[in-house]
């Protein structure tokens, strides 16, 4: 949600920013792949929870997926592909994923700009899933490792492939720039030879922290259960396994957030600057909890600030 404020002051700052007023392309194509294919995702076998999909709003293209059996990868590749890749991950609290076959601004952005886009529909952690809080981790490995893969084929240099995830979305984001070298999985084929570390990180409005006072108790409750033990709490806590291989990670949040505490974002930076890591924090007043590319066909401001930041981070080259 957006108050008015925060909208009149990005709408006249985008105003200034007649490079950035690019329409969706109608040239990109979109493309859905099954991310284990041809095995079974890991770890299933006590899994019971039907798969679903549901519409949030009047917009068909509006969807989410409840208790995903077959995580998969929507690929948009740009007309104009300039060689880098951004992993998308979306949010929905761990206990759905917000996202659309169909893709969505921020992807259609980037491809704008070039970039090939995956966005992730990843399993969740209360399905009873094998690997328990990892089991997203486990397919945003999987999922760096397959384009990498096929770097060649899409040509892509598998030296520019960044990560953004938002919300919880931005915890799954945060797993795989601190543990993505942690074997989660055993390997299934020839895919699980590639590296899954990602170039660059941007986590926007993200769960990062399990513990007390500013665990978003949501997610805390989806990921870890009713009850867990402090060890459970420190192993999911992003800013805790922050460590000197961590990409460079922008970091974004908004003062007034009511779902995540903004001292997720704070703490994750701090913890990114105890380890000399290259990064940036921005907490942008008057936003709650989200904010959309584009408002009155212009894109907003914070995009190309995130963009900025990959680009010299490694997207560019």
């Amino acid at each position: 949600m957006l108050n008015r404020r925060f909208l009149m002051t990005i709408g006249a700052a985008a105003a200034a920013l007649p490079s950035v007023t690019v329409a969706q392309s109608s040239s990109s194509t979109i493309t859905v792949h099954d991310l284990w294919r041809p095995a079974n995702p890991p770890g299933g076998e006590a899994v019971t929870a039907k798969e679903e999909t549901v519409l949030r709003s009047a917009d068909p293209n509006d969807t989410a997926f409840l208790h995903v059996r077959k995580p998969w990868l929507a690929i948009r590749r740009p007309a104009k592909p300039n060689g880098s890749a951004m992993l998308i991950v979306p949010g929905g609290g761990y206990v759905r994923v917000a996202v659309s076959k169909a893709g969505g601004d921020i992807d259609a952005w980037l491809a704008e700009q070039g970039v090939t886009t995956f966005t992730l529909c990843y399993r969740l952690p209360a399905d009873g899933w094998g690997a328990g809080p990892e089991v997203a981790l486990q397919d945003a490995q999987r999922a760096m490792r397959l384009i990498r893969s096929r770097s060649g084929e899409l040509g892509l240099d598998p030296n520019r492939v960044g990560v953004i995830g938002f919300s919880a979305g931005g915890h799954v984001a945060g797993l795989l720039a601190t543990r993505a070298a942690k074997q989660t999985y055993a390997p299934v084929d020839a895919v699980d030879n590639f590296d899954a570390r990602p170039t660059v990180a941007a986590m926007m409005y993200p769960v990062v922290t399990m513990t007390e006072p500013y665990a978003h108790k949501g997610s805390l409750k989806q990921a870890l259960g009713e009850a867990p033990t402090q060890a459970a709490r420190d192993a999911a806590s992003i800013e805790l396994h922050v460590a000197a291989d961590t990409p460079p990670t922008f970091v974004g949040g908004t003062t007034d957030d009511p779902v995540v505490p903004m001292q997720n974002a704070i703490l994750m930076y701090q913890a990114l600057k105890a380890h000399k890591i290259a990064s940036e924090l921005h907490l942008w007043e008057g936003a709650t909890h989200g904010f959309p590319v584009r408002k009155d066909g212009f894109v907003l401001p914070w995009v190309p600030t995130v963009f900025d930041f990959l680009q010299r981070h490694g997207l560019k080259g």
